[in-house]
C-alpha cells in the first residue's frame, strides 16, 4: 500500500516493484474516503484540491490528475527529469521526490485482438491477415513515470510555461463568447431590466434540439462565472433528465470552477461539492470525475482556440 494516508499527507510511492498497486490502490483509498466520509467539509476540501490540480493540468486524465493531487497538491508544472534539463534548463533539487503518473505504452496493436506483437504471439488470436509491422500503432497499456512541478527544480525562468491566461475578466468573456459557436450553443446577455427568470443569473435551454443559454448582465467576471456554468450543463446534461438535479448543479459547478480557475478567474470554492453525490459508489464518483475533467477540457480548449481572446503574457 502507498505510505501515508491519502486524504491527510502526501502519498509516496517507493517500492518499484509494488509500485503500479500502490499508484491504483492509492486512487481506490481517496475514493473510498470520499464515498464514506463522516466529515462532509474535509471530504469536500479534499475534492476542490482535486478541482485546482484539475485547472493547472485540464489535458491530464482524471486518473493522473488524482495521482498529482495525492502527492503534491500545489502542483502547477510538472515534467520529466531530462525534460527539465535538456529543454527547459533547469535542474531538480537535490532530495526532490518524484511524482508518479501514468504514461501510455505506445506500440503496433493486433487488428483483432488489441495486444503488442509480443503479447498476441502468445495470446490465442488467430489474426494473420497483415504482419505486425504493418498494424496501426496504438496505446497497449500504460506504464508509472517520475516528473517532477517546477517548484522542485532551479535554473532559468520560464515564462513559456506559463499557459494559465491572466486577462482581465472582460478579455475572458469575449472569448467565451466568441466559443459559443464551437461549442454548440447559441447564448443571449440579457439586460437586468428585461431579465425574465426570476432569481437565476443564467439558464440553459434546447431550441430546435441546439442548448440556448441566457445569462443576466452584470459585471464582467460574474457573467463568465456563470456562463462557464452554463455551458457546462449544456455539454453534460439532457434536458429532459429531470432526475438529480442538485447533482447536475453541483458537476456543472466543478466544471466551471475548473475552467474558471485556469483561465486565471476567482471562483468561489464550494463547501457542499459532495453533497449531492452522498449516494455514489466510488466507481459512480470517478465516473463524475472523468465527466468533469472530460468537459471542462472541450471548454477550456474551445476558448483557448478563439483568436487572441485572452492575453497570456
Amino acid at each position: 500500500m502507498a505510505e501515508s494516508h491519502p486524504a491527510s499527507g502526501p502519498v509516496t510511492f517507493g517500492d518499484a516493484d509494488a509500485r503500479t498497486d500502490q499508484m491504483h490502490q492509492a486512487i481506490d483509498q481517496w475514493l473510498y474516503e470520499l464515498v464514506n466520509s463522516v466529515d462532509e467539509a474535509r471530504a469536500s476540501e479534499a475534492f476542490q484540491r482535486w478541482l485546482d490540480v484539475q485547472s493547472q493540468f485540464h489535458d491530464y486524465s482524471h486518473r493522473n490528475t488524482l495521482l498529482i493531487t495525492l502527492q503534491c497538491s500545489e502542483a502547477t508544472k510538472v515534467a520529466g527529469y531530462r525534460t527539465w534539463q535538456e529543454e527547459f534548463n533547469r535542474q531538480v533539487k537535490e532530495g526532490e521526490s518524484a511524482i508518479w503518473i501514468w504514461a501510455p505504452l505506445i506500440s503496433r496493436q493486433c487488428p483483432d485482438c488489441g495486444n503488442s506483437p509480443s503479447y498476441h504471439a502468445d495470446s490465442d488470436c488467430a489474426y494473420d491477415e497483415t504482419p505486425p509491422d504493418e498494424w496501426d500503432e496504438g496505446v497497449v497499456g500504460f506504464k508509472p513515470v517520475p516528473v517532477f512541478d517546477i517548484s522542485q527544480t532551479q535554473g532559468e525562468p520560464l515564462p513559456e510555461l506559463e499557459t494559465a491566461a491572466q486577462g482581465e475578466a472582460d478579455e475572458l468573456l469575449a472569448g467565451l463568447l466568441a466559443a459559443a459557436d464551437a461549442l454548440g450553443v447559441t447564448v443571449d446577455v440579457v439586460s437586468a431590466g428585461v431579465w425574465p427568470h426570476g432569481d437565476a443569473d443564467g439558464v440553459c435551454r434546447h431550441v430546435d434540439d441546439t442548448p440556448h443559454i441566457q445569462v443576466q448582465e452584470a459585471d464582467p467576471a460574474a457573467v463568465a462565472g456563470t456562463l462557464l456554468h452554463e455551458y457546462a450543463h449544456a455539454l453534460l446534461h439532457d434536458p429532459a433528465d429531470t432526475a438529480d438535479r442538485e447533482a447536475r448543479e453541483r458537476e456543472a459547478e466543478a466544471v466551471a470552477y475548473v475552467a474558471g480557475r485556469h483561465f486565471g478567474l476567482g471562483m468561489d470554492g464550494s463547501a457542499l461539492y459532495l453533497a449531492a453525490w452522498s449516494d455514489d459508489d466510488a466507481d459512480r464518483l470517478l465516473e463524475r470525475c472523468e465527466r468533469i475533467r472530460a468537459t471542462s477540457t472541450t471548454v477550456i480548449d474551445r476558448i483557448a482556440a478563439q483568436p487572441d481572446p485572452i492575453d497570456h503574457e
